[in-house]
């Protein structure tokens, strides 16, 4: 997958009955241009139009390396 980075997402959130905080991730597969983002990077994304199958979203920055 050329020009594509994944990104996850992690949420801590109480579970409805026993409020005990759990960790929920998502994945999202995000569109990078110019390859520039690198593994462990904190990245800002952006919705955008569909560019295959699973990519909705476009990087915006780079927030930390």
């Amino acid at each position: 997958m050329d020009k594509t980075i994944v990104v996850e997402y992690v949420a801590r959130v109480p579970h409805p009955r026993f409020n005990k905080i759990i960790k929920q991730t998502k994945k999202f597969y995000v569109h990078d241009e110019k390859g520039e983002a690198k593994i462990g990077d904190k990245v800002r994304i952006v919705e955008s139009r569909p560019t295959s199958k699973l990519k909705r979203w476009a990087l915006d920055s780079i927030l930390t390396h």
